[in-house]
């Protein structure tokens, strides 16, 4: 009986709070219009841009040897400009801008620690093997 009970609480709730439909974003950004588009490829590279209505700017350039540089933006749906610049080389993707995430500082003992292991060097003469 316990479980009957809880099957019907438990269906009760479902009904009662049905999920919200799925928005992908704001209304007017399924309505947006592209304002300007420029793509220009050449031999020794390219550039492109692109603008809508709705505060989406996308921009990049890149080169011969396959680095690229650009950057992308638009409104959160809090009314904040997002903007993110990037390089893409061959030093891989590297994101910057106020919106990405930082890493917490090093805790002073975690860094005296790593000091400290980097000022002693273990000698390959005071290693232990291990007998397998």
């Amino acid at each position: 009986m316990f479980k009957f009970v809880m099957i019907c609480a438990v269906l009760g709730l479902a009904v009662a709070n049905p999920p919200a439909p799925h928005s992908v974003g704001r209304s007017e950004d399924v309505h947006a219009d592209v304002l300007s588009r420029s793509d220009d490829v050449r031999a020794d590279g390219f550039d492109s841009s692109l603008h809508t209505s709705n505060g989406i700017e996308q921009s990049a350039s890149g080169d011969v040897h396959g680095n690229i540089h650009g950057n992308f933006a638009w409104i959160s749906p809090e009314g904040e400009h997002v903007e993110i610049k990037y390089v893409a080389d061959e030093h891989g993707y590297q994101p910057s801008g106020a919106w990405i995430p930082t890493p917490p500082p090093v805790p002073e003992a975690i860094a005296r620690a790593v000091a400290w292991l980097e000022s002693h060097p273990r000698h390959p003469s005071t290693t232990t093997r291990s007998p397998l």
